[in-house]
């Protein structure tokens, strides 16, 4: 499997694998060439072929849910399927929505428009006027990051001669009036930060070229970048201009409509959305203001005119719980509607505020366990009736995407995703390991009844950036793992979000390594319970997840009979001279800072990796075009394992960005070679128990 894998001495940072981070360079590119031909000759045979159609089957059905937002008279959808791989830009009415077979009215065909104008296009998003037909389309090639911006008219169903555009680069624009947009982009001479984002928000105006914008404000270099947002729910539209400091912590702007700039006297960790004249906002930390404290996690809400002018008078909106935690809000049509985990249990809360005080009330009619997703239905707060909609499901029960008119009436089921494998026999169950410092660390298993102490099992998590995992409705993992007899187990690890800015800061910075401790108990607790034994494990894990699967690959070898890490983040000596890295160290920490650089090296499985250890195959797979973790993690650590002597696979397509594939059939070619690897690695090739 080793192909030309003797190492250049004398290369920078003592990396003899450096050079893998060119990545359109000639010597690594025909690396990549080398390796992709020996992994799909081995792994993509004939039931390669036949899982991945039957997945992409799945994806392309035409019962699928179309996930919809409205604006104006129209609910809008972006629609994938095996005749429009790229996908269609449409829009329908609500009420024909409501049909079995809705009528589709279409905007824009990205098929078409790739062909035609000989580039690899995705629509990556939509930025539109609230009372026109214009939006700003976000271009993106092949799935990456940066887009390219252009006008487009939808009544006319074209883009705009002589409009607005801009050429390729991360960021994106709001609208501020007809003729005016707030652009928070990358593109121009020292308009990028370190991590690769806008460094200024401008001013652009119909007629003058992006280099012409007016800056209205600028944040430092190493600063991640800076972002501006228009709000209409005020009497006059404002602008919200967001320095974002690092991942978590944030300096916040308004300017009003006489193009005045105030910044809020706020923490700087915190989440913030105004509405009106009233703003909520959520704490990271403890904060005393005004003769009282506040604990972190809390939600405050106080009234913006008011705020401004010096009160610091807050209503607590919510407060946290060692295992209840907010997992997000937003407001709609004057009501703030939070998102909250309660043991894992979702739940969600409406406050209403008014000049007697903040009124509270659940959100009814919902299920109160699986996963339960809820957001407003209008994709412009002015106008807004209040109406909302719900997406419920669980590992067995496929989607329901649900309708709750003007936030207050009894959910009605708009649109029902149809079952995509057979879960006859099979039950989900909650579990709990024990970490290493004695952590109860929730998992959950989906599976056959009973433990038979054999099960192939696929395992996963993520733990990282404050984010929740939660068992969703997985057609992949059912029709292809599930339906032919094997068991599923997601872990929620510290680092997560689950319960709060403790959980995720348990398994932040030096505790990283405890996030990974978590999902090594969670493999032995399996064993223990008589689930299975180690060498019928596979993991997988992605983005974050790659330093966490890198991990079990050097640290907990035994656990595992085979890996599959995608995507991946790897090197952490490197990783924040590697595109969007340097916006990553409030999570990981700096490692150009020696005392940083003692933890981060414990995690650092590119530089821990070593010869004659007992480490189960691994399948290491990205995309050439990721713009935002460098696909260098991923070829570095597969050369370096493969040159140890280790069965280290390699995979990696030309486009996809930060994903599985620009299309359907690509993102099930990518998830199926993996499948296939772990399968035939565990002692499961033909799916079988």
């Amino acid at each position: 499997m080793s192909v030309d894998n003797r190492p250049t001495l004398g290369a920078p940072d003592d990396d003899p694998w450096l050079w893998l981070e060119e990545v359109e360079g000639a010597r690594a590119l025909d690396f990549v060439e080398k390796q992709n031909r020996l992994t799909l000759d081995r792994f993509a045979g004939t039931a390669f072929e036949r899982d991945r159609d039957i997945l992409a089957a799945i994806y392309d059905r035409p019962d699928n849910i179309p996930y919809v937002g409205r604006r104006g008279g129209y609910l809008y959808n972006l629609w994938k399927d095996a005749e429009h791989p790229r996908g269609l830009w449409r829009r329908t009415t609500l009420a024909e929505f409501r049909k079995p077979n809705p009528a589709w009215d279409i905007m824009l065909d990205i098929d078409k428009l790739a062909a035609n104008e000989g580039e690899d296009w995705l629509l990556s998003s939509i930025s539109s006027q609230p009372a026109s037909s214009r939006a700003i389309l976000s271009l993106s090639r092949g799935g990456s990051d940066a887009v390219t911006l252009r006008e487009f008219d939808a009544d006319t169903k074209s883009f705009v001669a002589e409009g607005f555009t801009l050429p390729e680069a991360k960021g994106g624009v709001d609208w501020l009036d007809p003729d005016t947009l707030l652009l928070s982009s990358a593109y121009g001479e020292d308009m990028v930060t370190s991590s690769g984002y806008a460094r200024t928000v401008r001013l652009w105006r119909r007629g003058e070229s992006a280099d012409q914008a007016q800056t209205i404000l600028e944040t430092t270099a190493d600063h991640m970048g800076i972002f501006g947002s228009v709000d209409d729910t005020g009497a006059q539209p404002r602008a919200w201009i967001i320095d974002q400091i690092d991942f978590f912590n944030y300096g916040i702007w308004l300017r009003d409509e006489a193009g005045s700039t105030t910044k809020l006297d706020l923490p700087t960790g915190i989440w913030m959305q105004a509405h009106g004249d009233w703003f909520a906002m959520k704490l990271r930390t403890d904060w005393s203001v005004g003769g009282r404290s506040y604990a972190a996690d809390a939600v405050l809400g106080i009234s913006l005119s008011a705020f401004l002018v010096g009160s610091r008078d807050f209503t607590i909106l919510f407060e946290p719980g060692p295992r209840r935690a907010l997992q997000g809000f937003f407001w709609v049509a004057g009501r703030l509607v939070l998102s909250i985990l309660d043991e894992l249990k979702p739940r969600f809360e409406i406050c209403t505020p008014s000049a007697a005080g903040w009124s509270h009330e659940t959100l009814g009619g919902l299920p109160e366990i699986g996963v339960v997703d809820v957001w407003p239905l209008d994709r412009h707060s002015s106008g807004s009736n209040g109406d909302l909609l719900a997406n419920v499901q669980d590992p067995l029960t496929p989607p329901s995407l649900l309708l709750i008119e003007r936030g207050v009436a009894s959910p009605t089921v708009l649109k029902q995703a149809p079952k995509t494998f057979n879960a006859d026999g099979l039950v989900v169950t909650q579990h709990e390991a024990i970490s290493i410092d004695g952590e109860r660390i929730p998992y959950v298993q989906t599976g056959p009844a009973g433990e038979t102490g054999d099960a192939p099992v696929y395992m996963s998590a993520y733990g990282g950036f404050g984010l929740a995992v939660k068992p969703h409705y997985d057609s992949s993992l059912g029709k292809l793992w599930l339906e032919r007899g094997g068991t599923t187990v997601q872990a929620n690890l510290r680092g997560g979000g689950e319960f709060g800015t403790r959980w995720h800061d348990a398994g932040r910075y030096a505790g990283k390594k405890l996030s990974h401790d978590d999902f090594a108990a969670v493999a032995a607790d399996l064993v223990r319970r008589g689930v299975t034994q180690p060498k019928r494990i596979a993991a997988q894990g992605g983005s974050n997840g790659g330093i966490l699967i890198t991990n079990m690959l050097v640290r907990y070898p035994e656990r595992f009979g085979a890996l599959f890490c995608t995507i991946p983040l790897i090197d952490m000596r490197r990783y924040t001279k590697l595109l969007a890295g340097a916006s990553w160290i409030a999570e990981y920490g700096d490692p150009d800072k020696p005392e940083e650089w003692e933890w981060l090296k414990t995690y650092s499985a590119y530089h821990n990796a070593k010869p004659g250890q007992p480490y189960p195959p691994i399948l290491i797979a990205t995309t050439r075009r990721d713009d935002r973790v460098h696909p260098g993690h991923a070829r570095k650590m597969a050369a370096k394992l493969q040159a140890m002597g280790y069965e280290a696979w390699f995979y990696e397509p030309a486009a996809g960005g930060h994903g599985y594939g620009k299309d359907n059939k690509e993102r099930a070619g990518f998830q199926v070679l993996g499948f296939q690897f772990l399968k035939e690695k565990i002692g499961w090739p033909d799916g079988e128990v």
